[in-house]
């Protein structure tokens, strides 16, 4: 599956997702992008965002995501804090299904 990182996951999460192509928002040089236009510009490329943004759900209407959104419910948006749930999150990916939206938390 091909997922983008969203700014406020570390990049490095995407190194601890096995079988997976994950790139982060900065190094496709998307930062900056606001929510909306992003999730259209990664729905060209991408099968899902991984973000820790708790507010995506509340700011997208979700009958019309472009891509299937995974939000990662941790203590903190640093990688020590997230990793614990990667186990969650790659089970969360191989029942993903597209323009979804998923929690994962503790």
């Amino acid at each position: 599956m091909r997922i983008l990182l969203d700014e406020s996951v570390p990049s490095h999460l995407g190194g601890l997702l096995t079988n997976h192509h994950a790139v982060s928002v900065q190094r496709r040089g998307w930062a900056g992008i606001k929510n909306g236009r992003l999730l259209a510009l990664a729905a060209e490329e991408f099968d899902a965002l991984i973000t820790a943004d708790r507010g995506m759900e509340y700011q997208q209407n979700l009958a019309t995501l472009p891509i299937a959104i995974v939000i990662v419910l941790a203590n903190s948006n640093r990688l020590p804090d997230m990793a614990p749930l990667v186990p969650s999150i790659l089970r969360a990916l191989d029942d993903l299904q597209p323009k979804t939206l998923v929690r994962i938390s503790r």
